[in-house]
């Protein structure tokens, strides 16, 4: 194991061989991946905002890459896009960081380069979450310190990876198998072992507060918000 799976990214490439490639990597890595094969379905995806960074090939069927990134720049959709394209003319990219592309990399690309690209710009969107707050919870995760209500809480170090994982997402839903991906890469203990600490989690952070903010969500997973 080399990384947790903190980031999740969305890759949108039609050539079958490349997607498998880079998804067998980038998961060996402890990258989250979900692919795409067209443009029309990956727009789809994007629209969720669950991502981290979206991994854009430019060539794709029904709809093409700039397009989709302009699109999803027009809906609000603020996730890092990192385009894959074999087109390395300073036209080609500049149409593409002018459609909305936070990055550009061209093929035939290291999959090292790949990598250390999409940790980056993951970062970029989180802000690398130092401090986060939500109604009387206080979140410092440099200093690893929780306070709610003026109260000092102490958190496991699986807690501390949970808790991460949904402020970086806050107030979105995260599915129990990213959870899973970034505590475990996916091959938990046992089968109730993410229940089990979310249950931990959720008697420090919640029971002796009015207000739950850990919340799960039927057939989606869990969330943090009011």
């Amino acid at each position: 194991m080399k990384a947790t799976a903190n980031i999740m990214v969305l890759l949108v490439e039609d050539n079958m061989d490349i997607a498998a490639t880079v998804s067998d990597y980038l998961t060996i890595e402890g990258v989250e991946c979900d692919h795409a094969y067209d443009g029309e379905t990956a727009f789809k995806m994007a629209l969720t905002g669950e991502y981290d960074v979206i991994l854009l090939d430019l060539m794709l069927p029904f709809r093409d890459g700039i397009s989709i990134c302009k699109a999803l720049r027009d809906e609000g959709i603020d996730t890092p896009v990192l385009m894959l394209t074999a087109r390395d003319t300073l036209d080609d990219k500049i149409e593409g960081f002018h459609a909305g592309a936070d990055d550009y990399l061209v093929k035939p690309f290291a999959l090292e380069e790949l990598l250390l690209r999409t940790r980056v710009l993951s970062r970029r969107r989180s802000g690398e979450v130092k401090r986060f707050s939500l109604g009387d919870l206080r979140i410092d995760f440099e200093n690893r310190s929780v306070v709610r209500a003026g109260q000092n809480i102490n958190v496991s170090p699986t807690g501390w990876t949970i808790l991460e994982v949904l402020a970086q997402n806050s107030p979105r839903v995260v599915t129990r198998s990213r959870l899973s991906m970034a505590l475990w890469q996916g091959d938990p203990p046992d089968t109730n072992a993410l229940k089990t600490h979310l249950y931990k989690l959720r008697h420090r952070i919640d029971k002796p507060f009015e207000q739950n903010l850990i919340h799960t969500i039927p057939g989606q997973g869990v969330a943090l918000r009011e």
